[in-house]
């Protein structure tokens, strides 16, 4: 399953991620493409944010998340036209988390270098509890941050939030259809794995600070063939 939430049409790139995206073949239904214009704000991000994630989160039932925080959604951004703030951006990321799901999270795009810092920071602080202070500690680059000198600075642009309630909830509706058409959450047969292909066999008695010499390791591994031969 892969969900994006992003900037769609007017001719910006790359020019894909309508609604109508949705997977091909066995894969239909499990591309989930939330396409926005331009100045989505904080209430109508997380308006269409949270239920969607929800309703995708309950029928597919995830094992484990990878989660790209893209900053160039924020407002002020150099290449971005919405107008989120660094708060939005870290309670998507709360909003995420709060499912205890095994979670990685990862970076992504990003052009008004300073504000990428700043959200980064602010969502590392989220995700392993940790509250900062708003202002930010002097550091050898703490200049780039005037003249505020804030973890949240004002991040409010003048681009026009095109996105009306009546389009984002049909966004909603148009994506809680197709999640109604997948069978369920996938489900893989589990099989043991060979315990030599897991680690090698190690003497309990050896030096913990000498390291296991690969050609060793390769001894007490079974081979792909040594496997499937029947």
């Amino acid at each position: 399953m892969t969900v994006s939430f992003h900037k769609y049409g007017q001719q910006f790139f790359p020019g894909t991620g309508d609604m109508d995206e949705i997977g091909i073949g066995p894969g239909k239904y499990t591309s989930v493409n939330v396409p926005l214009k331009d100045g989505i704000d904080d209430e109508g991000y997380l308006t269409l944010f949270k239920p969607v994630m929800q309703k995708i989160i309950e029928v597919y039932q995830p094992s484990v998340i990878v989660l790209q925080c893209g900053a160039d959604s924020l407002g002020c951004d150099r290449l971005g036209c919405f107008n989120l703030s660094i708060q939005c951006h870290g309670q998507a990321v709360d909003f995420i988390k709060s499912f205890r799901i095994p979670l990685m999270v990862l970076g992504g795009g990003g052009y008004t270098i300073r504000n990428v810092a700043r959200c980064w920071t602010h969502e590392t602080g989220i995700l392993v509890g940790e509250d900062l202070a708003p202002e930010l500690p002097y550091n050898e680059y703490f200049q780039y941050f005037r003249p505020d000198f804030q973890l949240h600075p004002n991040t409010k642009t003048k681009v026009v939030n095109m996105n009306t309630p009546s389009y984002l909830m049909a966004i909603r509706e148009h994506v809680e259809e197709n999640l109604r058409r997948l069978k369920g959450a996938p489900v893989v047969d589990m099989q043991e794995i060979p315990a030599s292909i897991v680690a090698p066999v190690v003497d309990e008695d050896a030096d913990a600070d000498v390291r296991f010499p690969i050609r060793e390791q390769d001894k007490h591994r079974e081979t792909i063939k040594d496997i499937y031969t029947d």
